[in-house]
């Protein structure tokens, strides 16, 4: 009794099963009216339909259009333009065979993929001041940004931080002094001014004295040729050379 069951199930399977599989096609075609046709090669798509005397008739896809897997469309896919308002740009252009593949611009990343295309990008994000570029950013990962330490500073665009400038070691007066976002600033130390403040005093003195003593020489010379001049034309009046000598030397 068993048996028989089995041999009734297996009988009523066994049709169903190929009636099930008669109506499946092959990987390379397609169904269509309940027959499968031959599939188009990647870049062209089907122009007509096969039918029982003729196999399907495939045409290459129009200028910016594609199909990138054999198909039974009639209509080729559009190219996918690289919008740079989403921060992309074209990586390889669009062939009949492939669609466009974008890629993030310069100084952004990419945050959405479609098989090896970029979908959307972002910007870098700038580190502040106080903060370093540990790692600068790539196409596909944001700058990683960390805070300066103990003596060193940085203003966001530094691939490390610097020690402040030890004004000291310069023979200078730390005016303000250094964070993690400035450096330190300098000035003239208190010493040093007072050591040059009066050197130039003297200095001045002198200048001025030295003025003063050739202004006066000179004065004197012009007034001593004055005297000469006018003792002579009082001299004239006398009679003898050897007079006008005697009255004015």
């Amino acid at each position: 009794m068993f048996t028989l069951r089995i041999i009734i199930l297996i009988t009523l399977i066994v049709p169903l099963n190929y009636e099930l599989c008669s109506c499946q096609c092959a990987r390379a075609e397609y169904k269509i009216d309940k027959q499968c046709c031959p599939m188009c090669a990647p870049g062209n798509r089907v122009l007509w339909h096969c039918t029982d005397d003729t196999s399907t008739t495939c045409v290459p896809c129009p200028p910016l259009t594609f199909i990138d897997e054999p198909n039974g469309f009639m209509e080729c896919f559009p190219c996918t333009v690289c919008d740079a308002n989403q921060g992309l740009r074209v990586n390889k252009v669009c062939t009949q065979s492939s669609d466009t593949v974008c890629k993030p611009l310069e100084r952004f990343y990419c945050i959405d993929k479609k098989k090896s295309s970029c979908t959307s990008a972002v910007q870098h994000s700038e580190c502040n001041p106080g903060q370093y570029i540990k790692q600068a950013g790539t196409g596909s990962t944001d700058t990683i940004c960390a805070d300066c330490t103990g003596d060193t500073y940085s203003n966001g665009s530094f691939s490390s931080c610097l020690p402040h400038t030890k004004c000291e070691a310069l023979g200078l007066a730390e005016t303000n002094p250094g964070t993690h976002s400035s450096d330190s600033e300098c000035g003239n130390s208190p010493t040093a001014v007072a050591i040059i403040a009066p050197s130039v005093i003297v200095t001045l003195a002198l200048a001025l004295f030295g003025v003063v003593f050739i202004f006066k020489h000179i004065w004197k010379k012009k007034q001593s040729k004055s005297s000469v001049v006018g003792c002579r034309r009082i001299a004239e009046s006398f009679e003898t050379e050897g007079q006008v000598k005697t009255i004015c030397e």
